[in-house]
């Protein structure tokens, strides 16, 4: 009985055991198992940290590049901002930053491009130009002469193909040649044109409006404008003002035409009343009123964009005869010339004048020849540009008259004023021959071709500020 207890009891407490064993395993493992999710969970809370700062880090990165780029529409979707809900213009600031840069390097391009001086594009035209063309622009003539024939009025082919031949530096045209301003306007164009397609180079195109006496378009009633009258009247007032209001009103009405100059003002001084060449011409007797009246109506053409042209110097005032017959001649010394006749073209020449016409007066108590002015050295070198100080353009008056030809031949006649100083030679009695004789100068060598290209200088210069004129209208 008491084994059988002893062994039962012994049983209860194997059992016993056994439960407790699998209390603490159970223990153990829920323990366990505790701890793994403890330790999952740790791991959990760490992956999503980085995961968060990964997160944040990326859209810091966006928000950086965002900083940068701004996002632009994509290509179906609308560029108006009505569509897309903003008003913020959709641009890639790389592109904007590329594009400035090439703008800016495109302005520091321009600002360091070289504009060429007046000087330099004189020299570039001469560069290009053959001796044959160099030539042909000292000759400033009639339309007639040019063309051998009486009564042009028409610039047409032939008219080109002879610019062709010989691109002559001017034409002056006469009353003849001016018929009514549709017919003059045509003609006039036409020849610019010639001449710009020819050299690159405007021609001059001038005439004889002097007012009063000697008026080719106010003295033609089918062309409708008023005659300013003689400068002797308006001289008599007194006024300078009259004068410019006068040059003014020729100028207007020569522009409107396309002329681009004028052989005017006469600044003559009326010092011999016996004078008949000049007479009423003048604006006076007095010097000094010869002087400011000149410069004014010089001033009024030049306003127009009309070039003057002072004539006649030295003066032809107080001259006996009419050097378009024949031999005229003053009497006078130097010293009583630049008491006098000299002064107008003095003032003008201090006031910048750019074109003076010499006249073939002779002056042999100044030179102790009979040389005409327009042929002499000592006259256009050394009194008018050494001694008076004039650089501008120094023109012939027409070589046609009878104080040249009754003396020399075209040819003579041109190199000789060549030879003496002149730039253009005005409408010599026969222009081809006139023509070939400078050219055959220059190849012997009486003529040097820096001479030539010494005119040039002073002619082109001219005809650039013609040019810049005829480019801003």
């Amino acid at each position: 009985m008491k084994t059988e207890n002893n062994k039962t009891t012994g049983n209860h407490n194997k059992k016993k055991k056994k439960r407790t064993n699998k209390q603490l395993k159970f223990i153990l493992l829920t323990l366990i198992m505790l701890i793994c999710l403890l330790l999952a969970e740790i791991g959990i809370l760490t992956l999503g940290k980085k995961k968060n700062d990964s997160k944040d880090a990326e859209s810091e990165k966006i928000a950086s590049e965002e900083s940068v780029v701004t996002a632009q529409p994509s290509s179906d979707q609308s560029s108006d901002p009505a569509e897309t809900g903003t008003t913020t213009e959709s641009v890639n600031v790389a592109e904007v930053e590329t594009e400035t840069e090439s703008e800016t390097e495109t302005e520091t391009e321009a600002a360091t491009e070289v504009v060429p001086t007046d000087e330099e594009r004189v020299e570039a035209f001469i560069k290009k130009m053959t001796l044959e063309e160099k030539v042909a622009q000292l000759f400033f003539v009639m339309p007639d002469s040019f063309m051998e024939m009486y009564g042009f009025n028409v610039a047409g082919p032939m008219t080109e193909e002879t610019f062709g031949t010989y691109p002559i530096a001017g034409l002056i045209m006469m009353g003849h040649n001016l018929q009514n301003v549709p017919q003059i306007e045509n003609m006039l164009a036409n020849l610019q044109k010639f001449s710009m397609d020819r050299l690159g180079l405007p021609i001059f195109l001038s005439t004889d409006e002097e007012g009063g006496t000697v008026a080719r378009v106010a003295g033609n009633y089918d062309l409708h404008v008023d005659d300013v009258g003689d400068m002797w009247d308006i001289g008599a007032t007194g006024d300078p003002n009259k004068a410019y209001e006068a040059g003014l009103y020729v100028g207007g009405y020569l522009s409107d035409l396309g002329f681009n100059m004028d052989f005017a003002p006469v600044a003559d001084v009326l010092t011999n009343p016996d004078n008949q060449v000049i007479g009423v011409r003048s604006f006076g007797s007095d010097p000094t009123l010869v002087s400011r009246m000149s410069r004014s109506f010089a001033k009024g053409l030049e306003e127009k964009g009309i070039i003057s042209c002072y004539k006649h110097f030295p003066g032809h005032g107080a001259t006996a005869g009419d050097t378009h017959q024949g031999y005229a001649y003053t009497d006078k010394s130097l010293e009583e010339l630049e008491q006098s006749e000299l002064i107008p073209f003095v003032d003008a020449v201090n006031d910048g004048a750019e074109m003076i016409m010499i006249g073939h007066i002779s002056l042999p108590y100044v030179t102790e020849d009979t040389m005409p002015a327009s042929l002499s050295y000592e006259i256009i070198t050394g009194l008018l540009r050494k001694k008076l100080g004039f650089d501008g353009v120094v023109i012939t008056d027409a070589l046609n008259m009878g104080a040249i030809t009754a003396e020399y031949s075209s040819a003579e006649a041109c190199v000789m004023t060549i030879q003496a100083g002149a730039d253009l030679l005005l409408e010599p009695y026969n222009f081809r021959d006139g023509y070939n004789g400078v050219l055959e100068a220059v190849k012997n060598g009486t003529i040097s071709e820096e001479r030539i290209d010494e005119s040039l200088r002073r002619i082109i210069k001219l005809k650039l500020k013609i040019l810049d004129q005829m480019e801003e209208k």
